[in-house]
């Protein structure tokens, strides 16, 4: 079938095959360039499918030629119609990682579910042994405790009272002012429960106590901190609260466990999590254009390549005071947030493409879907029933 972008809000209902593929050997090129001896071997990432989980995966793999299982959680294509966009990124993945005589496989179900985690285990044992890396990069609206059979969903609000500003009507194409009203108590306990450290340290209990935790392992999840003027929607926030508690689960990982386990602050990026963040996307749009004339702009996969090449198997993890892994050190220069700054009171609807990068955000944004990439025959006629290669292993 002749598949077009079909957006809805922050998301696009429709992904390419072939795009899909496209952006993911973009990523891998990268990876490839950055080539480093010393990196992990074996490596678990639970949502590997799309943003920095997908970025970690092909780092693994590319730069550090590792072994790697990805969990996720995704849409192939049913009844004639496509698949997620993390489908085909996986698929393209794997192809690419067999190709070059990597292991890779992926295990497509609830990551939140005691049965993924007990799949993933067995996969392990069987394939791997034990794992030296695991990767938790897992964003999800809503969760099912396991034990309680208790579904909780997460929320995107400010704590205390409301919150107006500016942002980014990506529909219109237009800056907006925005208002959020306060989260609830209860509101704030359910995004900990979904976004918190709990889960992160179920895994790693269940790995440990099944004996396919290497000794001396690593293991890392991601956060964000910005800017203060989204940090009444995000660090300040209830998805913040929630990063606190992944902040926590960090410490108790390692003092549980022969493993040491980090959170690593990341840059703002367009991903299908950032783009359902009020304020963020038009703070995003004027970041890339500040960032790209310093030169320092990065996208995930770059992100990642220092990441893991600097700090996880660096020289120096350079933690900061509360002992995070900071990766998002050039975007929060005080030149750059300063530039940031002076760009947000004189941005419109009339002056977003003068005083911002707004048109690599949506390049970006349709990317993430295998839309608008070079080289890519959008008129074609494509077969989107796609399977994964380790399916048929």
């Amino acid at each position: 079938m002749i598949v077009k972008p079909r957006i809805r809000g922050f998301v696009c209902i429709t992904a390419h095959p072939k795009g899909c593929e496209a952006k993911v050997k973009q990523e891998i090129a990268v990876a490839q360039a950055a080539k480093r001896e010393g990196g992990p071997k074996k490596v678990l990432v639970i949502g590997s499918s799309t943003g920095y989980g997908l970025s970690s995966r092909i780092v693994s793999a590319f730069s550090h030629e590792a072994a790697t299982l990805g969990v996720f959680f995704e849409r192939p294509s049913q009844k004639g119609k496509p698949a997620s966009a993390g489908w085909y990124n996986s698929v393209a993945f794997e192809k690419a990682a067999h190709e070059a005589g990597l292991y890779a496989k992926s295990i497509n179900g609830d990551a939140f579910s005691d049965e993924i985690k007990a799949q993933t285990i067995e996969t392990i044992k069987a394939d791997l042994g034990q794992v030296d890396l695991v990767v938790y990069s897992l964003a999800s609206p809503r969760r099912t405790d396991p034990k309680t059979g208790e579904t909780y969903r997460s929320v995107l609000k400010p704590i205390g009272e409301s919150y107006t500003n500016r942002s980014l009507d990506t529909d219109k194409s237009e800056v907006c002012e925005v208002t959020i009203d306060p989260a609830s108590e209860e509101e704030t306990a359910h995004t900990v429960k979904v976004m918190g450290g709990e889960d992160w340290e179920l895994w790693m209990d269940a790995l440990d106590q099944a004996g396919v935790l290497a000794a001396g392992a690593k293991s890392v999840a991601y956060s964000y901190i910005g800017p203060e003027l989204t940090w009444p929607v995000y660090t300040n926030g209830t998805i913040g609260q929630a990063k606190k508690d992944v902040e926590r689960a960090a410490a108790a990982i390692t003092e549980k466990h022969d493993c040491a386990a980090y959170v690593a602050v990341n840059k703002a990026v367009v991903t299908q999590a950032s783009s359902a963040i009020p304020v963020v996307p038009l703070y995003i749009s004027i970041l890339f254009k500040v960032m790209k004339a310093r030169g320092t702009h990065e996208d995930c996969i770059e992100q990642m390549v220092r990441l893991f090449n600097e700090r996880l198997y660096g020289d120096d993890l350079r933690l900061d005071s509360v002992g995070r892994i900071r990766v998002d050190d050039w975007e929060m220069e005080p030149e750059i947030q300063q530039a940031v700054a002076a760009i947000w009171p004189e941005i419109s609807s009339e002056t977003l493409s003068e005083k911002s990068d707004y048109a690599a955000y949506q390049e970006n944004f349709l990317s993430l879907f295998g839309f608008g990439l070079p080289g890519v025959d959008y008129a074609e006629d494509v077969e989107v029933e796609l399977d994964l290669p380790s399916a048929h292993s």
